[in-house]
């Protein structure tokens, strides 16, 4: 039997992963990525069948007349003529130079417009942020990624806008399951906070819980391992930067917002005596489902405090794309150790330092129209938050009480006009804060 040519070997495992896209009317951006994640499995594969096929028609040219070697029951194989020069058309994968080019450039943005329902007077228009992007290939297994962000459309010392590095990271790829990224980057949390441009979520703002709990976007440095298995999981794992509690600001209501994203360093001369450790699983084993978890715990006081104290955050996801629906859950738990001995000296300030906090959203869209580039998906989320839902005791009339948890509906849509622009529209109802009930514009884009 003669041996498959490269070519038949490729186009075979093009057309395997080409087939399933083919047959889906509007495959979604999970279930895309899972695809491109297989794709990247089988042509591994189809590279490892080259490689052996070459080193056979090597060992056939330099030994012609050796006789063939026996199968595994004893008996020689079948005669097969291999010639001793391959043809152009059988360079390997590897050694195939990739199409797009070395240096690219990419961009998000959004601009938004908020109205209050009970306070029109304090509507508002924001370009809430503008980013561009370059990574630049030097070979085949090495990339350096980087992204400048500006917020609120003007910095400077008299504006409320910031301009801010939100990546800067290289990555090598060792082989095809492990990788390592080195730098500043994205730690891998919940659902949002590596994939936060405004056409990968639903609704015009994103969601409560992964950015008052899970402080998206957040960013560290240090060094993550990445490993991608073919049976669809995705392991990522390191050690980071972390969070500095000696910033933490009791006479403001920074902390109530979020308490992780008043204190994150974001790579700012970080203090960095006590460093973190981080882990996160995601598995896609199955057409359209995504299930995973991460959790991040170190250091926060970097031994210029009254005590040492440790922040700790941990979340489980999962996302499950049948036909046309894309559904959504999360649930994310925050903690603050030693926090007694923390806000002791800041009791009588409007905002001591909660010992734990958390959230869930659940939120399920449906593909309901498309036509060419147009697709509209109507959604819906429900989400419950609690920035301090508990105090460490620090004695009668003297521990905070525990902050009413806030609900959160918010029904919308959202039109894209190609893949790379959207449309949004929702209203947003507050369980606690009512007068904080509004409806929302926003246009964005992503390439």
């Amino acid at each position: 039997m003669s041996l498959p040519s490269p070519r038949h070997l490729i186009a075979s495992a093009v057309l395997c992963a080409c087939v399933p896209l083919a047959a889906a009317q509007t495959p979604t951006e999970a279930e895309l990525a899972r695809r491109l994640d297989q794709l990247a499995a089988e042509l591994a594969a189809v590279k490892a069948q080259l490689a052996a096929l070459q080193r056979e028609r090597a060992a056939a040219s330099s030994a012609p007349n050796a006789p063939p070697a026996a199968n595994a029951s004893g008996a020689a194989p079948a005669a097969t003529t291999v010639p001793a020069t391959a043809p152009p058309a059988a360079m390997t994968a590897a050694a195939t130079k990739p199409a797009e080019p070395s240096t690219v450039v990419t961009s998000y943005g959004e601009i938004n417009y908020n109205r209050p329902v009970h306070a029109s007077e304090n509507a508002q228009a924001d370009l809430r942020r503008f980013v561009i992007g370059l990574q630049h290939r030097t070979d085949e297994k090495t990339k350096i990624v980087s992204e400048l962000e500006v917020e609120h459309a003007v910095s400077s010392s008299s504006d409320k806008g910031e301009v801010e590095v939100e990546q800067a990271y290289v990555e090598r790829q060792f082989t095809p399951t492990w990788g390592a990224r080195g730098g500043l980057f994205l730690m891998p949390a919940g659902l949002l906070n590596e994939n936060h441009e405004p056409t990968a979520y639903y609704g015009v703002e994103r969601n409560f819980v992964e950015t008052a709990i899970i402080p998206t976007t957040w960013r560290e440095g240090g060094l993550q391992v990445v490993g991608t298995f073919d049976n669809g999981l995705t392991l990522q794992t390191g050690v980071s930067t972390g969070f500095d509690l000696t910033k933490w600001d009791a006479t403001s209501t920074e902390g109530r917002e979020s308490p992780l994203g008043s204190i994150h360093q974001e790579l700012q001369l970080a203090k960095a005596r006590d460093l973190s450790v981080f882990g996160a699983l995601n598995w896609r084993g199955v057409p359209g489902l995504l299930l995973g978890g991460s959790v991040f715990t170190g250091g926060a006081t970097h031994g210029q405090a009254v005590a040492s104290s440790r922040v700790t955050l941990w979340d489980v996801h999962a996302r499950w794309t049948p036909g046309r629906w894309d559904l959504a859950a999360l649930y994310a738990n925050g903690s603050i150790s030693n926090t007694a001995a923390l806000n002791a000296p800041l009791v009588g300030n409007p905002t001591l330092i909660p010992s734990r906090f958390d959230g869930w959203y659940v939120q399920g869209a449906y593909h309901l129209w498309t036509h060419g580039d147009y697709s509209l998906s109507p959604f819906v989320r429900w989400e419950q938050f609690n920035t301090a839902r508990s105090f460490a005791d620090l004695g009668p009339g003297l521990t905070p009480a525990a902050s009413p948890t806030e609900r959160v509906v918010t029904l919308g849509g959202n039109l894209k006009v190609t893949p790379e622009v959207v449309l949004k529209a929702d209203y947003q109802w507050f369980r606690e804060s009512k007068d904080a009930n509004r409806v929302d514009l926003g246009l964005g884009w992503s390439f």
